[in-house]
C-alpha cells in the first residue's frame, strides 16, 4: 500500500514535557481529554478496549512507557483495518509540544480527513486547558 496523506496536529502546552507525557500516556486518563474514546478505556491483558461507536469493540495496544515522549498505539478495528497513530510529547522552550500525526484511511474523503484533523485538534486544546490548568503532583 502506497503512503497515506497525513497531517500533523500540535499545540503548544506550557507545562514541562515531562508532566504532560506522564498524564497524557495513562490510558485511564484519556477519557478526559481524548474524546474519540467516548466512556474511556478499560483493560484487557496487555491491551485497551473502547467502544467504538457504530464501528463496534476497538482494541488498543499502546507504546510501552518510556523516555522518549512517544504515546504512538494501535487501533485495531473489528474490521480487521489496524490504525497506527503517532502521538508525541517533546520538549519545546519549559514547556511542552503535543504531536499527533492524522492519516487520511483508504475510503475516507478529503472532507471526513479534514474532520478528523479538527476532532483531533479539539481534543489536544483539551489536553492543553487540563495541564495548564491542573496542577498534578506528579511534576518532575
Amino acid at each position: 500500500m502506497d503512503p497515506m496523506e497525513a497531517k500533523a496536529v500540535h499545540v503548544s502546552i506550557r507545562r514541562d514535557w515531562r508532566a504532560v507525557y506522564s498524564f497524557a500516556a495513562k490510558p485511564e486518563n484519556m477519557a478526559r481529554w481524548a474524546s474519540g474514546l467516548g466512556a474511556g478505556l478499560t483493560r484487557d491483558g496487555p491491551d485497551w478496549l473502547a467502544d467504538g461507536g457504530p464501528l463496534g469493540k476497538v482494541r488498543v495496544t499502546f507504546t510501552p512507557e518510556n523516555d522518549l515522549g512517544v504515546i504512538d498505539h494501535v487501533v485495531n478495528m473489528p474490521s480487521g483495518i489496524r490504525v497506527h497513530n503517532a502521538f508525541r510529547i517533546v520538549p519545546n522552550g519549559d514547556g511542552a509540544e503535543a504531536i499527533f500525526l492524522v492519516t487520511c484511511l483508504p475510503g475516507m474523503s478529503p472532507e471526513q480527513f479534514e474532520e478528523d484533523a479538527r476532532h483531533v485538534a479539539a481534543d489536544l486544546a483539551t489536553l492543553k486547558q487540563i495541564m495548564e490548568e491542573d496542577r498534578l503532583e506528579d511534576e518532575p
